[in-house]
């Protein structure tokens, strides 16, 4: 399972696989990451993003597909993914099952740094 931590507040997200979703603060396109948690930690399964410029190019092995490049990052687990949320953009979005809510709706909308990790058994 996957939680959220901001402070001294966790939050289990009751699922073990995600998509972490924003728009780029100046390209204004919509980045997508699909999530999971392993024995390892957080695995990033793929990343999907709906144009590029402003340093987020997709990369050389991307596939265009109905609009959107898609790609499968060559990342080792983590243990956690940190979440800056400067104010100047709009929140990060949680998707669990095709259901995305604003991260506001989980944690404090002041909370800054949010960590992503596996959550403790």
């Amino acid at each position: 399972m996957i939680c959220l931590a901001a402070g001294a507040k966790v939050v289990p997200l009751l699922a073990g696989v995600l998509t972490l979703a924003w728009t780029h603060s100046v390209e204004k396109i919509l980045w997508e990451e699909d999530w999971r948690s392993g024995p390892a930690g957080l695995e990033l399964v793929e990343a999907r993003v709906r144009g590029s410029g402003a340093g987020m190019d997709p990369p050389p092995e991307a596939r265009f597909e109905n609009g959107v490049w898609k790609w499968h990052p060559q990342v080792p687990p983590l243990r956690e993914v940190i979440l800056r949320r400067s104010g100047a953009t709009a929140d990060w979005r949680i998707c669990i099952e095709g259901q995305c809510r604003p991260m506001d709706e989980l944690v404090p909308p002041d909370a800054d740094p949010v960590v992503m990790k596996a959550c403790e058994p």
